[in-house]
């Protein structure tokens, strides 16, 4: 079993959700900010919860404050404005840390399984992107930059 599934996070309505409970899904993790130039990726991001989650795929928005300042908000005002402003019905967790000493053990989970360029860990945007198969596998990692909508393929390879 996938070390993913050992681990859990507190839901943006402060209830506790395993990992375990996506076993078998194909999970697309992604480190959010209301308040950052890619924050219009919520709509690429809700549009690919739409179109593939009844195949299993399940996006899972971790809002994080550590790039600028971008996610000053506590949970009640992101899940506010990712309800009104882009519609957002896919899983929002929490805000944590996603480098430095707290980080969360799942983005130390995901770094770890795909550093990024030069084989660096730390996560150097909002909006990074990770894709992992429904064994709990870690298969890619995107950069902020790289548009929800151009990762439909490798989403249906995996589904």
């Amino acid at each position: 079993m996938s070390d993913l599934y050992k681990l859990s996070a507190r839901r943006i309505d402060g209830g506790k959700q395993s990992m375990k409970d996506y076993k078998g899904k194909v999970l697309l993790i992604v480190n959010t900010a209301s308040g950052c130039g890619f924050t219009p990726q919520y709509a690429g991001l809700e549009a690919l919860w739409q179109k593939y989650g009844e195949r299993g795929l399940v996006v899972l928005g971790f809002p994080c404050n550590q790039f600028g300042g971008q996610e000053p908000g506590d949970e009640a005002a992101i899940g506010e404005f990712c309800s009104l402003t882009y519609d957002v019905s896919f899983p929002m967790f929490a805000k944590v840390d996603v480098n430095g000493g707290d980080t969360h053990p799942i983005f130390a989970f995901l770094k770890k399984a795909a550093p990024g360029l030069l084989g660096t860990e730390g996560i150097k945007w909002n909006f990074t992107k990770f894709l992992v198969d429904r064994e709990g596998n870690v298969v890619a990692r995107y950069a902020s930059a790289h548009k929800p909508e151009d990762m439909a393929d490798d989403i249906e390879k995996l589904l």
